[in-house]
């Protein structure tokens, strides 16, 4: 039985390595962060981010953001937003690291809901309280003054949502958009 004891050794013996060439295989796939590479851009996930001439910092060649890295860290901060935007590199994509402050997001999110339903709340309870006509012309206009008012409010809290929160297919149209109109 000894021989069947070394064919089992050798068989996990063959699936360690296997397993320890799939681990060198993977930490060889991954790149460090710095300033001779190029990386998508985490913003707008469409462009290139490569190191400035003379500079430690980076910028992407579609959205025009502007990031100092922190190489230890293997992070990047964007310099150029209101926003504290900061990401990881983990050697193949980034992932966000900054921290969003609880407190000010619930804030957010409330004056958004309430942004939204208070207006068409406004219109709808005059409207039900003094209707109009039955069979007037005007009759239709209340539901119409609603579902508009309620439209406008939620497209315009939908934007700022997406400028707080920098949704990274927003801006990605937002710089399409401004290069079809010619502005850089």
């Amino acid at each position: 039985m000894p021989s069947l004891s070394n064919q089992r050794d050798a068989a996990d013996g063959g699936k360690l390595a296997a397993s320890s060439n799939r681990e060198l295989q993977r930490a060889l796939d991954r790149r460090s962060l710095n300033y001779q590479e190029t990386y998508i851009c985490p913003v707008c996930r469409h462009g290139q981010i490569t190191a400035l001439t003379l500079m430690d910092a980076f910028a992407c060649d579609f959205c025009r953001h502007i990031f100092t890295a922190n190489l230890p860290e293997q992070s990047i901060h964007v310099e150029d937003s209101s926003q504290p935007m900061t990401w990881r590199w983990n050697g193949h994509n980034w992932k966000a690291a900054n921290q969003l402050d609880t407190d000010l997001t619930i804030v957010i999110w409330l004056v958004g809901v309430a942004l939204v339903f208070l207006p068409p709340t406004l219109i709808w309870l005059p409207s039900h309280t003094f209707p109009p006509l039955q069979g007037s012309a005007w009759e239709w206009f209340p539901s119409v003054w609603i579902g508009l008012t309620f439209g406008a409010h939620l497209t315009f809290v939908a934007w700022l949502l997406a400028e707080h929160y920098q949704v990274p297919f927003y801006i990605t149209y937002k710089v399409r958009l401004r290069d079809a109109l010619g502005r850089r």
